[in-house]
């Protein structure tokens, strides 16, 4: 090895040893600007005690707003799928045919039958003639006939087998969720699409067993959205349950119309009635709830720590909930730093 090949190798060498070093250090630098939550540090929050509310004589209860209909749309036949008419977020009517299975096979299937009824009617046509004339025993006149009517049953099956590679909408709605592509092998009751149907809601509710009385189906409710304040909706009570649940709430489902889809699903929402009495309960403010109207949380400080609770809700005024049970007048809930914390996060107390 002469010593110019040797000068390139040990040159090479070294500029590989500096790019690593580079590259080392530059890691270095950005893990020092990379901010990393220490999770033993307290979070500041604001809390406060449960309190004694009284609610007036309009009651509210919060509930969830959810599809009017919404069905996941299968096929009805197995084979290749050639056309796939909709995206997301795309509206259908009832009756529209949203996708399309290769039927290539079925349509040769139905003219091969369709020339075998032909010669069978012939057949039979000859059959009745000659059977006149007495020139054929009758048994042969009968098999024509009951060939020539299985054949046609058969040809009933092939239709029905050919609309069903024809996917249509069972109802007006939005497609929520498309489940497959086009060009797809699908099979028997393989899902396509999803349909969602906002044009009404349903906005279910839990009533305690001492507000249940006031619910009546086909009752008329004032409905109102937590994203449009001061508007109402015009709502229907459709459903009461007859059994309530081990906290001794009924569900009450209430029909919603939405018309323009101002409203979601998902959405929070509340239904009202007036009444000539008023309740005083235990109660935390509103907005201290985390998670859903179906299973309320809220974070209560114990040993430093917030710990994710799950409670029993009553009624509402927009400003307060009623607690059923979960939640005692001496635990410290939390009402503002919700959005830092998770379960078991250590916290502080503003003062």
């Amino acid at each position: 090895m002469n010593k110019k090949t040797i000068f390139f190798i040990v040159a090479g060498v070294g500029l590989i040893a500096l790019a690593v070093l580079k590259l080392k250090s530059n890691k270095e630098n950005a893990a020092s600007k990379i901010y990393i939550h220490d999770v033993e540090s307290s979070i500041l929050i604001e809390g406060s005690n449960p309190i004694m509310h009284t609610y007036a004589s309009a009651f509210s209860y919060l509930g969830t707003f959810d599809p009017f209909k919404q069905n996941t749309i299968g096929s009805d036949a197995s084979g290749k799928l050639i056309r796939l008419d909709v995206e997301e977020g795309n509206r259908v009517s009832k009756g529209q045919i949203i996708a399309k299975i290769d039927d290539e096979m079925l349509q040769i299937q139905l003219q091969n039958l369709e020339v075998s009824i032909e010669g069978q009617r012939n057949d039979d046509a000859r059959n009745i003639a000659l059977s006149k004339d007495n020139a054929i025993p009758g048994i042969q006149l009968e098999k024509t006939k009951l060939g020539l009517r299985s054949s046609e049953l058969q040809k009933k099956q092939l239709l029905k087998q050919l609309a069903s590679t024809n996917i249509t909408a069972p109802f007006s709605g939005v497609i929520s969720k498309k489940l497959v592509d086009l060009g797809s092998v699908i099979g028997l009751g393989s899902p396509i699409v999803e349909i969602t149907d906002i044009s009404s809601l349903k906005l279910t509710i839990s009533v305690p067993e001492r507000d249940i009385l006031k619910f009546k189906f086909g009752q008329a409710v004032e409905v109102s959205a937590d994203i449009y304040p001061g508007q109402s909706f015009k709502g229907k009570v459709s459903y009461i349950s007859v059994q309530a649940d081990k906290s001794h709430n009924f569900k009450v489902q209430i029909i919603v119309s939405n018309p323009n889809s101002q409203l979601m699903a998902g959405m929070y929402g509340s239904a009202s009635l007036s009444n000539t009495k008023s309740v005083t309960a235990l109660s935390i403010p509103r907005k201290a709830l985390i998670g859903s109207s179906k299973n309320p949380q809220v974070y209560i400080v114990k040993n430093g720590k917030a710990v994710l609770t799950s409670f029993n809700a009553g009624t509402s005024d927009g400003e307060f909930i009623e607690i059923i049970s979960g939640i005692s007048k001496n635990d410290k809930i939390v009402t503002k730093g919700q959005v830092n914390l998770e379960d078991n996060s250590n916290v502080k107390l503003i003062k």
